[in-house]
């Protein structure tokens, strides 16, 4: 059978991992596509580096559109990235009936119920494994693999930049900006990481899995997102000494006759849990399904080869589908997109989770009570205290105090309206400090 012609959109880091392996790797592809499977046109503003990663028996064009208008392409990979021309692109090559695979969470996580109900009524497919965990085959787990079970909650390590920051923070006990300086020095961090240290990345991704777990739209306009730039050494230590971890998370959750959470914050994980010894820039996600129970994908979340492997299984498995009936293929997002539920994403102040709180206090009779006091009244009770001497905090003869506390389960909005109340309090000496806790089990 003739092999499957491909257009490339971008040939950087990705682009370039992507018909190296594809190159290397051919008989192996094509014996488990069915045919071959040939990158035949890129697209790349610098056509001159381009060249010299295809050499000359590709055509390399700097017009990404004369790809799409190309007769003999049958599947275009947009790797170029961002909300704009990159979904300009991916909305033409659908109108022209061209499969697309494309690595980009941001331009899903926005516009992905747009694209996927245009993709189904062209007929086409839109294939997106790379765009969440890197090389983890997490989307085709979830598509696929766990297709019989309701899942009941993920929660995964997806952004490897602000995984390697904590790993830092905890094995040196430094705090945020150095180690985000190094991580920069290093490669592991953009000259410009707001994406990532702010969460705004690992929402995307965290979107799309909430997407095709609970067959609802995308809707990463609802997803509460809060990144690590508030967090010091200090509550490291102190989660540590409490037999926890902080991770950057993103959290997706059926709550039953309720809603769907979607969330993305620092979190305390019981050192116990597999995924809080999740080290420098790897990735790991967590599913639990109610008859699977709980399964673990653990892996490398960027880089240009484990990036590749995503986006070359999607273009297995769209070579695979290319000429079979479209009205039984594997739907795009574990759902038609006419037959998308009707569920809520909740807002934060809904959400139900248990907290870590640290409060310096003045080191008097009485504050203990008092704070107790407010948490009970707003219906809040405590699991574990720590209290950190005032020596410890603040030198010798000091006259302030850490409390270290750790909650039960509780609203958001109920521990908002008590964190008021605690806040305005004389003996509070500082901001407090709450970070999310989640047993994850």
């Amino acid at each position: 059978m003739k092999a499957i012609q491909v257009g490339l959109l971008g040939i950087g880091t990705v682009g370039g991992g992507t018909f190296n392996v594809l190159r290397r790797n051919q008989e192996e592809i094509k014996r488990r596509a069915g045919r071959g499977i040939e990158i035949t046109m890129v697209a790349d503003l610098d056509t001159e580096r381009a060249r010299q990663v295809v050499g000359p028996d590709v055509q390399v064009v700097a017009d990404a559109r004369q790809v799409i208008a190309n007769p003999e392409i049958e599947i275009v990979i947009e790797l170029i990235g961002g909300y704009g021309i990159a979904r300009t692109l991916v909305m033409e090559a659908i109108a022209a009936g061209k499969h697309v695979i494309t690595a980009n969470k941001a331009l899903l996580a926005v516009h992905g119920t747009e694209i996927f109900e245009a993709a189904q009524e062209k007929g086409v497919m839109v294939a997106f494994e790379a765009a969440v965990a890197g090389g983890i085959p997490i989307i085709k787990a979830l598509r696929e693999g766990l297709t019989a079970n309701r899942i009941q909650w993920i929660a995964g390590i997806i952004n490897g930049t602000t995984n390697f920051i904590l790993s830092e923070m905890r094995d040196k006990g430094l705090d945020f900006e150095v180690v985000l300086k190094e991580a920069q020095r290093l490669g592991y961090a953009e000259a410009d990481p707001t994406f990532d240290i702010e969460g705004v990345d690992a929402a995307h991704k965290a979107t799309l899995m909430s997407a095709i777990a609970f067959g609802i739209p995308v809707q990463f306009d609802k997803a509460y997102v809060e990144g690590i730039t508030k967090l010091s050494a200090t509550d490291i230590r102190y989660a540590e000494q409490l037999g926890y971890r902080i991770k950057l998370l993103g959290l997706t959750r059926r709550r039953e006759g309720e809603g769907v959470e979607l969330r993305v914050h620092p979190t305390l994980v019981p050192a116990k849990r597999l995924i809080a010894n999740v080290e420098g820039a790897m990735n790991a996600v967590v599913v639990q399904g109610d008859a699977v129970g709980t399964t673990l994908y653990y892996g490398k979340g960027a880089g240009s080869e484990p990036t590749a492997s995503a986006v070359i299984a999607d273009l297995v498995d769209v070579t695979r589908l290319a000429t079979s009936d479209p009205q039984h293929r594997v739907p795009h997002l574990a759902f038609h997109p006419g037959q998308m539920r009707d569920v809520d994403v909740l807002p934060m102040e809904r959400v139900v989770t248990s907290y870590y709180l640290r409060l310096r206090v003045a080191d008097q009779a009485g504050v203990l009570a008092r704070v107790a006091a407010i948490l009970a009244e707003a219906g809040i009770s405590i699991d574990a205290l720590l209290q950190r001497e005032a020596d410890e905090v603040g030198g010798e003869g000091s006259t302030q105090t850490d409390l270290i506390i750790l909650t039960h389960d509780a609203r958001e909005g109920a521990m908002n309206a008590a964190l008021a109340q605690l806040q305005g309090l004389p003996s509070v000496l500082a901001p407090i400090v709450r970070i999310r806790k989640e047993e994850l089990a």
